[in-house]
């Protein structure tokens, strides 16, 4: 069940995002850590935070792992000053899963929320709330 659940959240909370509009937004450019924090209703254990490293651009401003969102297609994307929302939805073996999402960029660093629907077979409807956050840590290698 959490090998599925870290699937889930990795399919969802990393998502492939193209955008070309990121040129007045406060945001940094460079290597970030970036911590994501699962909670869904119900769980009788805490989902351990991910954490991991990417090089971030402004036309590159989501947080994702790469090879994993193949299946998953951003639908809605806007830029309101320094936040960037979207909405996605992905295919997996057991379902689709709805998710909408939303960054706050503060130069060197960040905040987000992602909270999504799986309506996938034998779980049923499951919800899940990401808590994003990163900050800069230097330049890209």
């Amino acid at each position: 069940m959490l090998k599925r659940l870290t699937l889930f959240g990795s399919l969802i909370g990393f998502v492939l995002f193209a955008g070309s509009a990121f040129g007045g937004m406060n945001m940094h450019e460079g290597m970030w850590e970036m911590t994501m924090k699962t909670e869904m209703p119900g769980m009788r254990f805490e989902i351990p935070p991910v954490k991991f490293n990417q090089c971030m651009t402004k036309k590159n401003a989501v947080p994702q792992r790469r090879g994993e969102n193949k299946d998953c297609q951003v639908k809605d994307t806007r830029i309101e000053g320094n936040a960037v929302s979207w909405h996605v939805q992905c295919r997996t073996k057991s379902g689709t899963v709805d998710g909408i999402g939303k960054i706050t960029y503060r130069g060197d660093s960040f905040e987000g929320v992602m909270k999504t629907v799986s309506n996938s077979g034998k779980a049923g409807k499951m919800e899940i709330t990401q808590h994003m956050s990163g900050r800069r840590i230097g330049d890209c290698k």
